[in-house]
C-alpha cells in the first residue's frame, strides 16, 4: 500500500481514507466503480452511475499546525492513557440512481490532518476520478510499478497528485 493525499492506494484498488479492516467503514474505489463499505453502508456503484465524489469533514491544517496538534494529541495519549482511533471524515457519492449517498472513512493519514494542499488536490482528484478524466488505472498502475511499500516524501506526494489532476485521460 501506499499513501498519497486522502487515498490509501493498493494493487488492486484505492480507498478513500484508511483501508477498512472487519466491519470498519470505508470507500473503494476500482477500474469497475464505487464502493462503500463497512456496517449499514455497504452499496456498490458502476463509474456511468456515479456523477461526483466529494468529502466534508476533513482535517485541515498548517504544517506548522499539524505537527503542533499531533505533538498535543501524543502528550495528552501518554498522560491520561486514552489513545484514539483515527479521525473519521465523510465522502460524499453523487449518483444517478441513489441520489448522494454519505459514507464515513477513517483518516489514514497519523494524527488524520491533511496539509492544505495535498487536501485541495485530492479533492480535484476525486472529480476526475468520478468523471473518468483520471482513471483508477493509472493510480493502481503507478503503485504496481513500486516494488516497496514504503512512504512517499511530502514534495513525491504532491507530484504525483499534480500529475493525476493535470494529465488528459
Amino acid at each position: 500500500m501506499a499513501m498519497v493525499g486522502l487515498f490509501w492506494i493498493t494493487e488492486d484498488c484505492v480507498y478513500v481514507g484508511a483501508e477498512p479492516t472487519g466491519t470498519a467503514p470505508g470507500v473503494r474505489l476500482t477500474k469497475d466503480g464505487v464502493e462503500t463499505l463497512g456496517l449499514g453502508q455497504g452499496r456498490v456503484w458502476d463509474w456511468d452511475e456515479v456523477r461526483g465524489i466529494d468529502v466534508a469533514d476533513v482535517a485541515v491544517r498548517s504544517a506548522a499546525r499539524r505537527l503542533a496538534s499531533m505533538a498535543f494529541d501524543s502528550v495528552y495519549a501518554m498522560v491520561t492513557g486514552e489513545g484514539e482511533h483515527p479521525p473519521a471524515f465523510t465522502v460524499r457519492v453523487d449518483t444517478t440512481t441513489d441520489g448522494t449517498v454519505e459514507a464515513t472513512v477513517l483518516a489514514a493519514v497519523p494524527g488524520g490532518i491533511h496539509a492544505p494542499d495535498e487536501y485541495d488536490l485530492s479533492r480535484t482528484l476525486l472529480t476526475r476520478l468520478a468523471t473518468g478524466a483520471t482513471p483508477v488505472e493509472d493510480l493502481l498502475t503507478w503503485r504496481r510499478d513500486r516494488a516497496e511499500n514504503a512512504s512517499q516524501a511530502r514534495d513525491e506526494r504532491l507530484a504525483l497528485l499534480r500529475r493525476w489532476t493535470t494529465t488528459a485521460a
